[in-house]
């Protein structure tokens, strides 16, 4: 009898092992599927609105719907992707207040990762980041708003990739890669703004390479961010007011962007320090 329950006992701790490694092998091919379709996501090969047939993806992987069912779980969960009725999984639209609220904090955390990494940029940095810009100005030509927001991101991590606060640092990439979630690039509705952005990173460049203030530098990176979003909310406004709909839209300016706005035209002032006593940034900068 004894012998019979310790054989039992065996036989419970085997098929719950194999359960354990069924499940482990379920959940990698879940992630795998969760790589694909969000690398798919953020190049603009999956674009808003795109429908995501499981069956389809779990063929192109070579792997069941069921872990493909969990990787859309997930990124419904992100916020990447949305469930319809009568439609199924598609990639989100664009969240006009969610991507207000992110550039917004990018802003602030990028302005100030840009600043007190600007003493700690090198020589090539500045090269690189140069030679970026010149590739963008190119681009113009023949735009395309995917190709020139991937040089863009390389163009900014030039800027701050020598960042002295880790913390910082881990901020910026987690607004950029949220903003690699939303998966839109602004310059895809507004071209007019990629030629501006590329005038206003000389700017900037010129800024860090005449060793000017961190304040100035700082004011110069946070409105840079911030007019992408002035123009992405006078876009939506416009699309607004074409179609005819009724009352604000939706995503109202808060007074940070408010502020940077005002102050775009004196951009190519020297900007004074506020309530700074030192040309360190404010600390404490918000997330």
């Amino acid at each position: 009898m004894e012998g019979s329950t310790i054989g039992a006992g065996a036989a419970a701790a085997a098929l719950g092992s194999v359960a354990a490694q069924s499940s482990d092998a379920s959940l990698s091919k879940a992630r795998i599927a969760y790589n694909f379709i969000s690398r798919r996501i953020a190049s603009g090969e999956y674009a808003p609105g795109f429908r995501l047939v499981l069956g389809q993806i779990a063929r192109e992987l070579g792997i069941s719907p069921v872990p493909v069912r969990e990787a859309v779980r997930m990124l419904e969960a992100e916020g990447s992707v949305t469930y319809e009725r009568n439609i199924g999984a598609q990639v989100a639209m664009l969240d006009p207040e969610v991507y207000s609220h992110t550039m917004e904090t990018l802003g602030l955390v990028e302005g100030y990762a840009t600043a007190i990494s600007a003493p700690l940029i090198t020589p090539d940095d500045l090269a690189e980041a140069r030679s970026i810009n010149e590739q963008l100005a190119a681009a113009l030509d023949h735009f395309d708003p995917v190709a020139f927001t991937r040089l863009n991101t390389k163009f900014h991590e030039c800027l701050f990739r020598n960042c002295p606060n880790p913390h910082i640092s881990d901020l910026v990439g987690r607004g950029w890669q949220r903003l690699a979630h939303l998966r839109e690039s602004t310059f895809g509705f507004v071209p007019g703004r990629a030629a501006e952005s590329v005038a206003e990173h000389g700017r900037i460049l010129e800024l860090i390479e005449r060793g000017a203030s961190a304040a100035e530098i700082e004011q110069a990176a946070r409105s840079h961010r911030l007019n992408t979003l002035h123009a992405f909310l006078d876009y939506t406004a416009s699309k607004r007011a074409a179609a005819g709909l009724a009352g604000a839209d939706r995503t109202t300016r808060s007074p940070l962007t408010a502020v940077a706005l005002a102050t775009a035209a004196e951009e190519r002032l020297p900007q004074q320090p506020t309530a700074r006593t030192t040309d360190r940034p404010a600390e404490g900068m918000p997330r």
